[in-house]
């Protein structure tokens, strides 16, 4: 592996996060200056001008001290997770890597860190990297039960429609070729919280391997995700990205 650290461009999607950022964001920050070869960029998704204002305090008050951090990118609209990721990696400046974290910090900085060093040297092929919450020897996983059985009941229906034997879709770190990603988005159509599935499914089917590796992860208080009303919609998405991807099959 090289001893270079790849180009990353990493998206942080924000809706309504200035209160719990402001303990993440500058560890990050300090990780990723010692890491090198990495920009951050917060995204603020259509959470009002209020918030918008808190969060641009908060990435303002921390540019000065880590050039790594570009300014906040302000979306007029709620466009979701997804949406908020995608906008943020279309300003990409040509990094060989696109990646997000979540806001909350439930990934750690030193996990988004040791995800990084874990990327394959430029010239091979292509290949994703998934953060997954598996519980095993050397990791730790503190979530909430009914968490937790509700994610295992999404996977293994993501599994199971979609024919991936995926463990853990949805976990908030993730790091992707950009040459990869520019091949498939223009078929991407899924914007909320289930758009990492439509991200692997095409990412996979686009000749893209896609590797999940165990993370440490702790649950952080004031998710945005309520369990029930989201998992019908996320359900919902799957088995459009489903009808979809046979659609494409049928086409191509």
């Amino acid at each position: 592996m090289s001893t270079q650290p790849p180009s990353v461009h990493l998206v942080v999607p924000c809706f309504r996060e200035s209160g719990r950022i402001g303990v993440f964001l500058p560890e990050l920050c300090e990780a990723m200056t010692r890491l090198g070869g990495v920009q951050i960029q917060v995204v603020e998704d259509g959470s009002g001008p209020e918030e918008a204002a808190a969060m641009k305090a908060v990435v303002d008050g921390l540019r000065p001290s880590f050039p790594c951090l570009l300014p906040l990118k302000v979306l007029t609209e709620n466009l979701g997770k997804g949406g908020a990721v995608y906008a943020g990696w279309a300003d990409h400046a040509g990094a060989q890597w696109l990646g997000f974290v979540d806001a909350d910090g439930s990934c750690s900085a030193s996990e988004v860190d040791r995800l990084i060093r874990l990327l394959p040297p430029p010239g091979g092929a292509p290949r994703a990297l998934f953060a997954s919450r598996v519980k095993m020897l050397g990791r730790r996983v503190e979530r909430l039960l009914k968490r937790h059985l509700l994610g295992r009941i999404y996977a293994t229906l993501v599994s199971e429609m979609l024919d991936i034997p995926v463990y853990d879709s949805q976990c908030g770190l993730k790091l992707v070729p950009r040459a990869s990603f520019e091949e498939i988005a223009g078929g991407l159509q899924v914007k909320g919280f289930a758009f990492d599935v439509e991200l692997m499914t095409a990412l996979l089917d686009g000749g893209c391997e896609v590797v999940e590796v165990p993370v440490d992860w702790h649950e952080t208080p004031g998710g945005k995700v309520r369990l029930l009303r989201d998992s019908w919609r996320m359900a919902l998405d799957v088995w459009l990205i489903r009808k979809a991807r046979q659609a494409r099959r049928k086409g191509g």
